[in-house]
């Protein structure tokens, strides 16, 4: 049995949901259900023997313990982190609390469970930190794409703290042997992503006739990943990837924020055409730039598909269409996330620190 830390977000709901279908082994699922945590990512477990659904906080170090011991985990894969940079500009002490600290006391848990495992299963477990091409800061145009040796320079509250629990995952090896995993990765998009981020967001906005707002020129430049590829490629570094190793894990799809909106306007005039028959890009606005935008991300990903195998099996064109039309076929889990009713559906059936 494995361990998801953050597995009601976005990537850690899609990764257990996927991992399920693919490999049948139980799944541990700790959330803390912070507002971007929404169980109803999860309704097709709801009934499955195989999910585990715990509410509680990685800096809960007697909570991480307690589940290790009683459930005899033999990997984790940590996804539990704030993630959006507007909002860590603005509140950067939640980001400090969740990535740093969070993930500080989830190791100590950790390495006190797996040094007293018996040798052959010490031998086999793993601990897998996902994080992001955020950590190495910016790229000028035509600069080099984010190799795993790149130099780490981030730019935004939310990058340095996940820079920091970096640091900390690699000196618990370094230091202490603990088995550790790192991966980078690019921008995700796909099915439940929470709908303050560029992708989701503009599907909304445009559906429900609002404007779509775009940061200063949308010249920004993103390596977009299908969330899909991303789930398998952690799957793959779990099972075979190098102790102590860090994988960057990208698209090979880089677009400015401009194409983006630009692409899913076109899509959405195809598949849900306004009452006007307007083009949906008449909606689009500019709006100032926020502080510290980083201008551009791009990420290498030869050394995961060298020494892995992995490459990713989706395009921007097939993965965009697949993510706009999922939008469109689940108006229910829109509204509720706008409304905020699936927070109070989570409160009447879940209660913290249950396993």
């Amino acid at each position: 049995m494995i361990l998801v830390t953050g597995g009601a977000g976005f990537i850690g709901a899609n990764f257990v949901l996927d991992w399920i279908a693919q490999t049948g082994e139980p799944v541990v699922n700790l959330d803390k259900l912070s507002y971007a945590g929404n169980p109803e990512n999860l309704d097709a477990l709801h009934e499955d023997t195989r999910h585990t659904f715990v509410v509680g906080d990685i800096a809960d170090r007697a909570l991480i313990s307690s589940l290790l011991e009683r459930h005899q985990i033999r990997a984790i894969v940590h996804f539990a982190a704030e993630s959006h940079v507007d909002r860590s500009i603005h509140g950067p002490g939640d980001f400090i609390h969740t990535n740093v600290v969070g993930t500080f006391h989830l190791l100590e848990a950790v390495h006190g469970y797996w040094m007293l495992l018996p040798p052959d299963r010490k031998e086999s477990f793993r601990f897998l930190h996902v994080s992001t091409d955020e950590v190495y800061g910016s790229l000028r145009p035509g600069e080099p794409a984010f190799t795993e040796l790149h130099r780490v320079e981030p730019n935004s509250p939310y990058s340095a703290s996940k820079a920091a629990s970096d640091h900390l995952v690699r000196a618990w090896h370094h230091t202490y042997g603990l088995p550790v995993l790192t991966t980078n990765c690019s921008n995700n998009y796909g099915p439940f992503q929470f709908p303050e981020k560029l992708i989701p967001l503009t599907i909304v906005n445009a559906l429900a006739g609002k404007l779509l707002p775009i940061y200063g020129d949308g010249q920004q430049v993103r390596d977009w990943l299908y969330v899909i590829d991303h789930c398998r490629a952690i799957a793959c570094v779990l099972q075979t990837g190098r102790l102590g190793e860090t994988y960057n894990i990208g698209g090979w799809n880089e677009q400015t924020n401009l194409d983006i909106v630009h692409t899913i306007c076109a899509l959405l005039d195809e598949l849900r055409p306004r009452a006007d028959g307007k083009p949906y890009r008449e909606q689009i606005t500019h709006v100032a730039d926020r502080p510290g935008h980083d201008r551009r991300y791009a990420i290498d990903a030869r050394k995961i598909e060298a020494e892995l195998g992995w490459k990713p099996a989706e395009t921007f064109a097939t993965g965009i269409r697949k993510t706009v039309q999922w939008y469109l076929d689940h108006p229910a889990w829109i509204e509720h996330v706008q409304s905020g009713a699936y927070r109070e559906w989570m409160t009447q059936q879940y209660r913290p620190g249950v396993a």
